[in-house]
């Protein structure tokens, strides 16, 4: 899947400088490698991210500035040993007559991870997204994937610049990194006929203000369980904070698309259904936009 998504292959070493290591979490002695075969790669690694980022900035620094590299092996730290697939994408995007160029930001390594997941056959609707990570992800462009409240199953963002700078990577760089110990299998089961509605699906556009520190994946869930029969589908299509929007809030354009299974829907059924939205979204402190 990493592949497909123009990500290149490396096979890093598992071991990296101690003051590299230090910029990716702690670096506790009792995995300082004694005997190492360089003086310089002495400790081992908490994540497979720190050594993509100094593959990165040797590149970066031979004039390969824009990459995409991916990486699945061992990350450590005093528990043990855990399996991690981790991504890094530096630079700029490609040039392009129809886009302009643009850096790479966090949003395109929670494309790589959003990929990854449901190629392994998590189901995305159990995901919930925080806001937060380590030190060495940039405060505010970063996010803990979280599977049930406890259970991290990864994280993303942009590289912290300080990080960045002492590396020597001078290009923005996003990667995410992805649990895969914590991953649970799939459970197997015999494929049904696919469970087809002859009803035409309907969609409905809203526009909330809401606060600005209510996540929009809190309204999202918040709007898919408003009436879980119909609503097969919430989607946030618009961000916008600027004028007519009150100072310390931010307006949410949301698509719901609904499914009827038993009749057509009359007009009166839609309305319900509507309202049933806009109350779920009215206990995060949201009202419908005018």
């Amino acid at each position: 899947m990493l592949a497909a998504r123009g990500l290149a292959e490396c096979v890093t070493f598992s071991f990296l400088a101690r003051a590299d290591a230090a910029l990716f979490g702690a670096a506790p002695a009792d995995l300082t490698i004694a005997n190492p075969i360089a003086a310089d790669l002495d400790q081992m690694r908490s994540t497979p991210l720190a050594t993509l980022a100094t593959a990165a900035a040797r590149n970066a620094a031979r004039g390969y500035a824009d990459l995409s590299l991916f990486e699945i092996g061992p990350a450590y730290d005093q528990e043990g040993q855990m399996l991690v697939a981790a991504g890094l994408r530096t630079g700029a995007t490609p040039r392009h007559w129809s886009t302009p160029a643009r850096d790479m930001d966090a949003m395109d390594a929670k494309a790589d991870l959003w990929a990854l997941l449901t190629a392994l056959g998590v189901p995305l609707e159990s995901l919930s997204v925080e806001p937060g990570g380590p030190d060495f992800y940039h405060p505010g462009r970063a996010g803990l994937v979280k599977q049930g409240p406890k259970l991290v199953l990864a994280r993303f963002g942009t590289l912290h610049p300080a990080v960045r700078a002492k590396l020597g990577l001078d290009v923005p760089a996003a990667g995410f990194e992805l649990f895969l110990d914590r991953i649970t299998e799939p459970k197997r089961r015999r494929r049904a006929a696919p469970d087809l509605s002859p009803f035409q699906p309907l969609r409905r556009d809203f526009a909330f203000l809401l606060p600005r520190d209510v996540a929009a994946d809190q309204v999202l869930r918040a709007v898919r369980g408003a009436e879980r029969t119909l609503i097969t589908r919430a989607l946030l299509f618009d961000v916008y904070q600027g004028t007519g929007v009150p100072e310390g809030q931010k307006s949410l354009g949301i698509e719901i698309m609904l499914q009827p299974r038993e009749r057509t829907l009359a007009d009166a059924d839609i309305e319900a259904v509507c309202a049933k939205v806009v109350q779920a979204v009215a206990k995060l402190g949201g009202v419908l936009r005018v």
